[in-house]
């Protein structure tokens, strides 16, 4: 990355998760079930689950994979960490539903 990117803590994040994934001995799918159980630990905003939206696809995860992690770790982080994650992921959806056809429809 240069010094002068227009978008310097963009490219610093992308920088950082490639490293991450280039370094990760895990399967796609664990390391984005791991992600997920770490953002929901942290209380992550909306826009966090929605840079692990396409990883998640592309390593073929399911909603009920996704659910089984939440209830896994809901002891651990409690109900209102796993309850807002809920939220925010279903947040971090509908946003890449209304992109995705803003792209199909050219709006």
């Amino acid at each position: 990355m240069t010094p002068n990117s227009e978008t310097p803590v963009l490219g610093t994040l992308a920088a950082m998760t490639v490293d991450s994934i280039e370094r990760c001995g895990l399967p796609p799918d664990m390391l984005i079930l791991t992600r997920i159980a770490a953002l929901a630990a942290m209380d992550a905003p909306p826009v966090s689950y929605l840079a692990h939206i396409d990883p998640g696809l592309k390593a073929q995860l399911t909603s009920s994979r996704l659910q089984d992690v939440l209830v896994a770790i809901a002891p651990i982080v409690g109900t209102a960490r796993v309850m807002s994650a809920a939220g925010n992921i279903a947040e971090a959806l509908g946003i890449a539903i209304e992109v995705t056809e803003a792209a199909e429809t050219g709006a």
